[in-house]
């Protein structure tokens, strides 16, 4: 807001306002009793209570004095009292409760309005208000009416009938039994659909209306009505934090680790106004759900209620949240336009994007969420368009959020000592047909990072594990040459139902998979393919250990019955015939980077190439290192640890594709 301006004026006003009235109700609670001073007060009998746009109509008898110490039968109505409309607010009148015959006491400063061309005055500013118990006959019926609900009923007022337009709908300000709002939340009951509390309850289609007519507090009395666009996890260990503080991870879910994270399912809502929303739902036992999640309810519609708002964050504040937005704008339909009649004409894509969004949570004990799964796929709902990976090398947005369906090749944990293992990133090797028919310019193996702020499921994780697999990438994040999976992005093995693939090529791999040769545009963190000549060996460095051949077990022991034999505590068994496993590192000469030294760290039971060499190296005492250097090998696939220009040195691992 403007500083000095109108609507910063407005808003101090309306904070002291809200500030006063909460004083005073605490004030009259904490005395237990009606505020002493009766000057200026308006005692009114309610008669009948409606409302009509969002406000409470109740009409009322006002009474000369306070009926306290009357029974209910004396408080009898008097056709000679004057009847007045009172107007309550949806705060006041969440505060009242009021029935027909309560007496309410209304405080200084209402005012009185004589409208023309009507009789009865209407009383407004009635914020200062307060029901009064006749007796103790009225406090237990006040009692058991707390128990059970009232319906009010709602005269629905269209804006086209207010303002007179053209577009009238016959069927919006008839007033209809099946509008009638409930005062207080019931318990849920699962045995009879029909009987749901939301089906009594006024449906909106605003999220915007609801938040500015509710409040802050919660939805007790409407629903909203939205349409579910992406659903997913986040991790909920540390509540809001994740959605303040970018791609920054604070709750890890590494491949290795098998305990599945504390984790909450969150919904992407967007209303017929384009308005998004954020809905954190409860906590999952198991990320495996996740799958049949999205495929039940994400283009569906649904209705909220019982909701409180947890933040109203914006795009300054929340970037991860808002890239995922913007891939869903502008909308493929019209969109509804607050002020504007909403015929055809008027309905109009060409708004800018959401500045701002509020972060809802459900609030405990009341009725959340309730998804038509019957129903048919939204217009509003855009599913994830899916391309190839060429083609996402080649956009030039930043932030960008993008889909596709690639082959992960390898798997690594990015090895950073100063974090700790269960916050790394990982490391992702995939392609796709698009990547691997590509001839110059383009590589054929990308990196996709997993930052641990992604929540993956356990049948992702042991799908790795087991091998190489085909993923559907959804709602990673583009931008600065790099590929992330962050908060938001879903991984899958198996295709959504619906997908947008825009003409581009998905077909499946069908030959062997081909890496990048090692040149002089290969950087660190990447994977290549080597060929060369040995030209020196690190001695120093080479050693060889058995394992198991039964387990793998790298540790074996001696055997306590007969010293010369290995025994392995995992299987509980002598092992005799171990698995000699080996390492080396040697140095190539490589004709693509002949400035260079490139330095392998070979395995023998990886390198079938390099295997008689390790052997004569470490077993074969006669050889002398001489013996194997100008020794072609190739090729090998190999990771890239880093790559220096002050010496020119490469370092490389050999490794072994999923």
């Amino acid at each position: 807001l403007c500083r000095g301006g109108l609507a910063e004026r407005l808003c101090r006003l309306q904070n002291r306002e809200r500030a006063a009235i909460s004083f005073w109700r605490h004030q009259c609670i904490s005395d237990d009793k009606v505020p002493s001073d009766k000057s200026g007060v308006l005692i009114v009998k309610i008669l009948e209570i409606f409302e009509e746009c969002t406000i409470q109509v109740a009409t009322c008898q006002q009474l000369e004095q306070s009926p306290v110490s009357l029974s209910p039968e004396d408080a009898l109505i008097n056709a000679e009292e004057p009847i007045l409309k009172v107007l309550f607010t949806r705060e006041t009148a969440a505060h009242l409760k009021s029935r027909p015959q309560d007496v309410i006491h209304i405080y200084p400063p209402w005012q009185k309005l004589l409208l023309q061309n009507a009789d009865v005055p209407v009383i407004m500013n009635t914020y200062f208000s307060q029901k009064v118990l006749l007796s103790e006959h009225s406090e237990a019926r006040e009692k058991t009416y707390g128990l059970t609900k009232m319906l009010i009923r709602k005269n629905i007022i269209s804006l086209a009938q207010t303002f007179r337009l053209d577009d009238l709908d016959d069927t919006l300000h008839q007033e209809s039994s099946g509008n009638q709002v409930t005062c207080a939340p019931q318990i849920h009951n699962n045995s009879d659909s029909k009987q749901h509390p939301l089906a009594l309850s006024a449906v909106n289609d605003s999220l915007l209306e609801m938040v500015e007519s509710q409040g802050a507090v919660g939805w007790r009395e409407m629903q909203v009505r939205v349409i579910i666009q992406r659903v997913y996890c986040l991790p909920a260990r540390e509540g809001y934090r994740s959605h303040t503080q970018g791609n920054k991870p604070f709750c890890a879910t590494p491949i290795a680790n098998s305990n599945p994270p504390n984790v909450r399912l969150c919904l992407l809502v967007q209303d017929t106004y384009g308005m998004f929303s954020e809905v954190q739902l409860q906590s999952l036992s198991s990320t495996d759900d996740i799958e049949q999640y999205c495929r039940r309810w994400e283009g569906k519609s649904c209705c909220l209620a019982g909701m409180k708002i947890l933040q109203r964050t914006t795009r300054g504040r929340a970037l991860g949240l808002f890239s995922l937005i913007d891939s869903l704008w502008p909308p493929v339909v019209p969109v509804k336009v607050p002020g504007q009649s909403q015929d055809s004409e008027m309905m109009t894509t060409n708004l800018p994007p959401p500045s701002f969004c509020y972060i809802l949570t459900v609030q405990s004990g009341e009725i959340h969420v309730e998804v038509d799964e019957e129903e048919q796929i939204s217009n509003l709902y855009q599913p994830p368009a899916v391309h190839g990976l060429k083609e996402i090398l080649r956009i030039d947005g930043c932030n960008e959020r993008c889909s596709f369906w690639a082959q992960v090749l390898y798997q690594r944990l990015k090895t950073k000592h100063s974090v700790p293992i269960d916050q790394r990133e990982i490391l992702l090797f995939v392609t796709d047909s698009t990547l691997q028919n590509v001839v110059h310019g383009i590589p054929k193996v990308v990196a996709v990072s997993v930052t641990a702020s992604c929540v993956l499921s356990m049948e992702i994780i042991e799908a790795l594990s087991a091998g190489s697999q085909l993923v559907f990438f959804k709602d990673a994040l583009w931008g600065n040459g790099r590929i992330i999976c962050v908060e938001r992005t879903v991984l899958l093995l198996q295709k959504p139902l619906l997908c947008s693939a825009a003409g581009a090529d998905l077909s499946e791999l069908t030959g062997p998979v081909r890496l990048d040769e090692l040149d002089s545009t290969t950087q660190a963190n990447s994977v290549c393919a080597l060929r060369g000549t040995v030209v020196g060996v690190n001695e120093s460095t080479a050693f060889s250990w058995p394992t198991c051949n039964r387990c793998g077990n790298g540790k074996l022991e001696l055997c306590p019955q007969d010293r010369e034999l290995l025994y392995c505590n995992q299987c509980s068994e002598v092992v005799t015939t171990p698995v000699l496993k080996m390492q080396l590192e040697v140095f190539l000469s490589c004709p693509s980077r002949s400035q260079d030294t490139v330095k392998v760290k070979v395995w023998h039971e990886m390198s079938i190439t390099l295997f008689v060499l390790l052997t004569m190296l470490l077993f074969l005492q006669t050889y002398e290192v001489q013996s194997v250097l100008g020794k072609e090998v190739g090729l090998l696939n190999c990771f890239v640890h880093s790559v220096t220009s002050h010496p020119n040195c490469v370092a490389l691992e050999e490794i072994v594709l999923l």
